[in-house]
C-alpha cells in the first residue's frame, strides 16, 4: 500500500505510542498512522481519505489527540536522541498558505505573515551532519530568521560547529556558540568592520539543510499550508521529519557514510 509504514518502521514506533488499557478497544494504530501519512503525502482533504484506512474522523481525531498529548514530539525525540554529531546546520524556508488556511482573524498568532507572495509561513529547522532534523519550529513568513535562532540552538553541543547563511550573522548567535566552546562558521555580512574567521570549504556542506527542506516538501501537505492552526501544520512537519528518520533506521549501515568528506575531516580535527 502506498505511503504505508513498513514492518521495520512500525517496530520503531509501536513501543512509543500510548496504549489504551480500559474501555472499548481502540482502532488499529498502524492503520490510523498509515491514513495520516497518506494525507501528509497526498495533500488531500481529510474527507477524501480512502475507506481502507477507516473513517476519516478517526484518523483526524487521533492526529489531534496525539498532538495534544505530545506523542509526535516523543516519537521525534526518541528516534533522534542517539545523534551525537558535533555539526549543526540551521536555516528557514517559506511556505505559501492556501486561501482556506488564511480565513482567520489573528493570522500572526497562527504563524502566518504577509510578505511579497501573500500570506506565508516560515519553517525553521536545525539538522545534523547527515541532514536529519533535530529541532523544528514555525514562524510568520515576514519574520527574520535570526529571531528564533536562540531557541533553536539551545541544545548546541559543546565544542560543536554551526553552519548557517548570512541571515544568522549576528554577535548574539556567535556568542551563544562560543559560550559552548564551539565555532559558528557563518559568512560575514558586508557591513562588518572586524574580520571574521570563515571557511568556504566547510560551508559547502550547508546544502544538507537545503536538501532537508526539499525532501519534506515532497509531502504536499507541507509544500502548501492548508492548516488553519499553526500547531497542526507544525505536526505535519514533524511527521515528515519522523518518516525521514525511520527510513534511516531501516536502511542505515551505521558506518558514517551519510557524512560528507569535509565534515568527517572537521569532526576529526575538533
Amino acid at each position: 500500500m502506498r505511503y504505508a509504514l513498513t514492518d521495520p518502521e512500525w517496530r520503531v514506533i509501536e513501543p512509543i505510542l500510548a496504549c489504551k488499557s480500559r474501555g472499548v478497544p481502540c482502532v488499529d494504530d498502524r492503520r490510523v498512522l498509515n491514513g495520516i501519512f497518506w494525507v501528509l503525502k497526498s495533500g488531500a482533504p481529510w474527507r477524501d481519505l480512502p475507506d481502507c484506512y477507516g473513517p476519516y474522523t478517526t484518523c483526524y481525531n487521533r492526529f489531534v489527540r496525539w498532538r495534544r498529548t505530545g506523542v509526535w514530539y516523543r516519537i521525534l525525540t526518541a528516534i533522534s536522541h542517539r545523534d551525537d554529531a558535533q555539526v549543526r546546520m540551521i536555516d528557514g524556508t517559506i511556505v505559501r498558505a492556501h486561501q482556506h488556511a488564511t480565513c482567520i482573524k489573528h493570522v500572526e498568532a497562527e504563524g502566518l505573515g504577509r510578505s511579497r507572495g501573500g500570506l506565508t509561513t516560515k519553517i525553521h529547522a536545525v539538522v545534523n551532519a547527515k541532514g536529519l532534523p533535530l529541532r523544528l519550529a514555525i514562524a510568520p513568513g515576514h519574520q527574520h530568521d535570526s529571531l528564533d535562532a536562540n531557541d533553536m540552538l539551545s541544545d548546541m553541543p559543546e565544542g560543536g560547529v554551526l553552519l548557517a547563511d548570512k541571515a544568522y550573522d549576528s554577535d548574539a548567535i556567535r556568542s551563544l556558540v562560543a559560550a559552548r566552546g564551539g565555532w559558528a562558521n557563518i559568512p560575514p555580512r558586508r557591513n562588518r568592520r572586524e574580520p571574521i574567521c570563515f571557511s568556504p570549504y566547510l560551508y559547502r556542506d550547508r546544502n544538507l539543510v537545503e536538501r532537508f527542506f526539499n525532501r519534506i516538501k515532497h509531502c504536499r501537505r507541507i509544500a502548501i499550508r492548508y492548516e488553519k492552526q499553526a500547531a497542526n501544520f507544525l505536526t505535519f512537519v514533524k511527521l515528515a521529519a519522523i518518516r525521514l528518520w525511520l527510513r534511516v533506521y531501516e536502511s542505515s549501515c551505521n558506518c558514517g557514510c551519510f557524512l560528507g568528506p569535509r565534515l568527517r575531516c572537521t569532526l576529526l580535527v575538533v
